[in-house]
């Protein structure tokens, strides 16, 4: 025979107040197994017991009111909740896991950030106009994403070899950032002109250019061009295109170094407006 418990003794075993458990049966969370019609009085019976655990357990993980109700109209004894639980304990580790990676990641992002700022301050890295001479270089034309131009780089070196005459560097025929279809020219400064399938062989002209050396990963060198940018339009120059970023010091072409050490002189051609 299933017992009956009153309301205060239900109370006792369950450990919610009265005043609870009338707010639970208000809500159809915890309904008794059987109300008086009279008086009103509210009787509990062991499956109440079950759901009452059920509850202050789910209560005690910080779940709503709304959120035990879904939960308990969707489990149907004490073993579907463990189960649930089970599951959620799962989704909490992943979530934490997600969450601890982000924590890296945001340390990693202050902490260039920040060594950003210092190095942009030094005064050694300064915008200067200066001239350039006529150049003759080597390179190949395309179209992609940026990150593709290393294999075109390995390519130019490896076949112009001894002709090579000074670093390697990148032009730039897009007034804007492009994500996939960029319009760029790896190429090198070779001694002579060299017959190579392939490669233009071609002499970039004197002109006039702001420049400025940027000390640090690549994907930092939006805050140098912001720098250049400035200087030509507070001095109403007119930027010409293709821009040239040298790369002074970065990865071999066997080991990638340390990228905040890297050197790349951004190179903007003007003309006075």
């Amino acid at each position: 025979m299933n017992e009956l418990f009153s309301i205060g003794e239900f109370s006792k075993i369950t450990g919610l107040t009265v005043k609870a458990l009338r707010f639970y049966h208000e809500r159809e969370l915890l309904v008794p197994a059987r109300v008086e019609a009279g008086s009103g009085y509210r009787y509990y019976d062991h499956d109440n017991v079950q759901a009452a655990r059920a509850i202050v357990a789910l209560r005690e993980l910080g779940f709503s009111v709304a959120e035990l109700a879904d939960i308990l109209a969707d489990h149907q004894d004490e073993a579907d909740i463990v189960e649930f639980l089970r599951r959620r304990k799962q989704q909490l580790a992943e979530q934490i896991e997600t969450d601890r990676q982000l924590v890296a990641n945001l340390d990693r992002i202050i902490q260039q950030e920040t060594e950003a700022k210092a190095l942009m301050s030094t005064p050694q890295f300064e915008v200067e106009e200066k001239q350039l001479p006529a150049l003759l270089v080597a390179g190949i034309r395309m179209r992609g994403r940026y990150d593709e131009c290393g294999p075109v780089f390995g390519k130019l070196c490896r076949a112009l070899g001894r002709h090579i005459a000074g670093k390697c560097m990148c032009l730039y025929y897009d007034g804007e950032y492009r994500e996939d279809d960029a319009d760029f020219e790896p190429c090198v400064p070779v001694k002579r002109a060299v017959e190579m399938e392939g490669v233009a062989v071609r002499e970039l002209p004197a002109g006039r250019c702001v420049s400025l050396v940027h000390r640090g990963p690549y994907q930092q060198l939006g805050r140098s061009y912001e720098r250049l940018l400035q200087y030509v339009k507070q001095r109403g120059y007119q930027m010409q295109l293709p821009t040239r970023e040298v790369y002074l010091k970065g990865p071999g072409m066997i080991f990638r170094g340390n990228p905040k050490k890297y050197l790349t002189e951004i190179q903007i051609p003007i003309e006075d407006s």
